[in-house]
Formats: C-alpha cells, sequence, structure tokens
C-alpha cells in the first residue's frame, strides 16, 4: 500500500494526472502525453537547410515510393532488356554482311535453340538466366543451379539442338512451298548450326550429351576440332578447344566418390541419349545434304 502511494505521489508531481479529475468520478482522467520521437540525422540535416530540405525530403519521399513500382519492372523488364537489346544488336552485326531477312532469320534460329535448352532446364526446376547473344559467337543461358547428375545435364544439353532442328525443319518445309531461296538458306544454317552445337566436346551441347552415353567421345570430339583448326584455323574454334581443355583432362584425373556418383546413368538412359544424340546428328548431316542439293532437285 505504501509502495503505491509513493508511485501515485510521484505521478502527481511529475504533472501526469489531474487531481480534480482523479476526485470527481464523472470526468475523465487527462491523457498523458507522449513523449516526442528523436528526429533522425537525415531529419535533422533537411530541418537544417531550411526550403532546401523540405525539398529534399519530398523527393526522398517519392523516390521511395516509385522504387516498389519499379522493382518488379526491373525484375522482369531488365532479362527482356538483355535478351531483346542482345539480339538487335546481332540482327545488326549480321546484316551489314547479309542482309537483314536472313540476319532476322538466324538470329530467331539461335533464339529457338537457346529456348530448348531453357524448357529442359525449367522442367527439371533449374533456374537459369535469359539468353544472351554475341555476334558471331552464337549466344547462351546460364545454369543459376547446376544439374545434379549426368543424366540432367544431358538432357538440358540435347533440349537445345531437337528444338533448334525443328526450327530449322520448319523454314525447309516453307521453302518447299514457297520456294523462297531465304528459307533454303536459313534451313541449311540451322541445320549446320545444330550439329555443329553436337560436336562431342566440352562446353558444347554434345560434350554435356555425351557425358550421359560415355566421356571418352569427349576425346573424339577434341581430335576431330582439331582437325578442323589445322584445316582452317579460326579464332571461335581455338577458343571452344582451350574452354574444353580442363574437362576433357578429366579424364584421367582421381575422381571423388561425389563425382563418380554424379555420372551413374542407368543402362535404360544410357541408350536412350545414345539413340537421341546420334539419331538427331545422321538427321542433321542429311539435312544439310538436302538444303544443298535443294535447289537442282526441285528445279529452282
Amino acid at each position: 500500500m505504501r509502495a503505491s502511494s509513493i508511485v501515485l505521489a510521484e505521478v502527481r508531481a511529475s504533472g501526469g494526472i489531474d487531481e480534480r479529475r482523479m476526485d470527481d468520478p464523472t470526468l475523465a482522467p487527462t491523457p498523458i502525453t507522449p513523449v516526442p520521437e528523436k528526429p533522425t540525422r537525415w531529419q535533422r540535416f533537411t530541418k537544417a537547410l531550411g526550403p532546401v530540405g523540405a525539398v529534399l525530403a519530398t523527393f526522398a519521399n517519392f523516390f521511395g515510393k516509385l522504387k516498389f513500382l519499379l522493382l518488379p519492372v526491373l525484375k522482369f523488364g531488365l532479362p527482356i532488356l538483355k535478351t531483346g537489346g542482345t539480339m538487335i544488336l546481332s540482327i545488326w552485326v549480321y546484316a551489314l554482311n547479309w542482309g537483314w531477312p536472313f540476319a532476322a532469320g538466324f538470329v530467331l534460329l539461335i533464339f529457338v535453340h537457346e529456348c530448348g535448352h531453357l524448357i529442359v532446364a525449367r522442367q527439371f526446376g533449374l533456374k537459369v538466366s535469359a539468353p544472351m547473344f554475341i555476334p558471331f559467337m552464337g549466344a547462351f543461358i546460364v545454369l543459376k543451379d547446376q544439374p545434379r547428375n549426368a543424366w540432367m545435364e544431358a538432357c538440358v544439353g540435347i533440349g537445345g539442338p531437337l528444338l533448334g532442328s525443328l526450327a530449322a525443319m520448319l523454314c525447309g518445309a516453307v521453302f518447299i512451298f514457297t520456294r523462297q531461296p531465304i528459307f533454303l538458306a536459313l534451313a541449311y544454317s540451322g541445320f549446320f548450326l545444330n550439329l555443329f552445337n553436337l560436336a562431342p566436346i566440352g562446353m558444347l551441347d554434345g560434350g554435356r550429351v555425351t557425358t550421359a552415353i560415355s566421356r571418352w567421345l569427349w576425346v573424339v570430339g577434341l581430335v576431330v576440332l582439331g582437325a578442323m583448326i589445322y584445316a582452317r584455323p579460326n579464332f571461335l574454334l581455338i577458343l571452344i578447344l582451350v574452354l574444353s581443355l580442363p574437362r576433357v583432362w578429366s579424364l584421367f584425373r582421381a575422381k571423388s566418390e561425389d563425382e563418380q556418383r554424379y555420372f551413374e546413368v542407368t543402362r535404360e538412359q544410357r541408350a536412350t541419349m545414345a539413340v537421341l544424340y546420334f539419331g538427331l546428328v545422321a538427321l542433321l548431316v542429311y539435312g544439310m545434304h538436302w538444303a544443298h542439293i535443294a535447289p537442282q532437285s526441285l528445279g529452282t
């Protein structure tokens, strides 16, 4: 009882309670005045600047709200801008050599090829970047999540050539019905593009696909690529060779248990991928041959 009286006396002394209101039960007690919050450094700074500070505070408040509006736009807009911008750049560069119609069709064929990788990767739940184009080097996507095993890597690798080959075949079909030479040129370029990417060498699609068939096919790819460089030196081929060497070298070094487990595939998976890979290679070789002789055979 004495402790409560002391507290009540202190509150009275501080002016927090009106004693007259306590004596009269019909009157509500006077509310305690809240303690004002301490101003932040930014608030003290803008206040010290006077009118200029008020303008700065208004702008800061505006851009703070604008940030929440722009974040979704940037999240989805930047990948579109990256892909679309590099596509336009590639079309412009190719058009300087081959004209706008072929350049646009060729870049579209590359885009379809990359979409094949993207679709399969997302089917496996892998996060992947939007395609980015580099003139005279094609395009690429970046896997933000690495495949968990060789079978998954092979499926993602063959997804691009499969869809890209269908696009090239579509160009060939359009040529048959329209007899427009540009579609024949696009068909031939599409067949060649996808066949080249199936070369069984480390960084190309074929190197990823043969991971689930036999990694020793990388040696075959290395020999073929070396022969191509010897016959006709090319910067791009040399770059592919150099970037592929570390993976070829991995064939001859000791592997950890995790690495050995990564390359384990079932017999059915190996057979399935072998049929897809060698069947697609044969189809693309035939497609290139057909596109080469089509003008004569069709009388165009």
